[in-house]
């Protein structure tokens, strides 16, 4: 059973669910470039917030092989923040250091319900990869259950080619299901990973 805390914000409390430390181990599948790459990776993923209206994100993964003899390689290690979708108004803070120009009262669950739509609340996720890329992640969280797709991706200038993608996570018998569909190395958007978590 997942207790939930009871002191959250009201912004990431559609978030809740996802709160904790969760590991576990994945596959990939993908072919590209005339190369098939396969294998399995071990998987870590961390969800938490610090008293502000978003969740902070980290992940790392390593890639065990084809049959997990092999010593284990760092695929990637990614850091951001996920959030409700809404408007910024005069008392929030930013853009950069500049401070909110109005106080306003606490955000309330009834503020945070005139967000929700017919198919759940809109979120915006922000991911940095350790090699420089940085995606804007746009989409929904629908109770246990998100779907995001990228609006925008930002490569360095010696990255692979890599253009597009969608991630869906989801709470299925207490564990943290996840699949990332890709648009890399001249392919059409397709699989190239999922996973399945539990919670440490």
């Amino acid at each position: 059973m997942i207790e939930l805390p009871t002191d959250l914000p009201a912004d990431i409390a559609p978030l809740s669910w996802l709160l904790g430390v969760w590991e576990g181990t994945g596959v990939i599948e993908y072919s590209a470039e005339d190369r098939r790459y396969q294998g399995e990776f071990s998987h870590r993923v961390s969800f938490s917030h610090d008293g502000g209206p978003f969740l902070n994100y980290a992940a790392t993964a390593s890639f065990l092989g084809l049959d997990g003899t092999d010593a284990p390689v760092q695929l990637l290690a990614e850091t951001g923040f996920w959030r409700l979708s809404r408007p910024r108004t005069h008392a929030d803070p930013g853009p950069a250091l500049l401070p909110p120009v109005e106080q306003a009262p606490p955000r309330t669950v009834d503020d945070v319900e005139q967000l929700r739509t017919d198919d759940g609340f809109p979120i915006e996720v922000s991911v940095t990869h350790s090699d420089g890329t940085l995606e804007l992640y746009l989409g929904r969280i629908s109770g246990p259950r998100v779907d995001i797709a990228t609006d925008a991706i930002v490569r360095p200038a010696g990255a692979k080619q890599y253009t597009a993608a969608t991630r869906m996570y989801g709470l299925v018998d207490e564990h943290l299901l996840w699949a990332w569909d890709i648009t890399a190395l001249g392919e059409q958007l397709k699989s190239h990973a999922s996973a399945r978590l539990a919670r440490i």
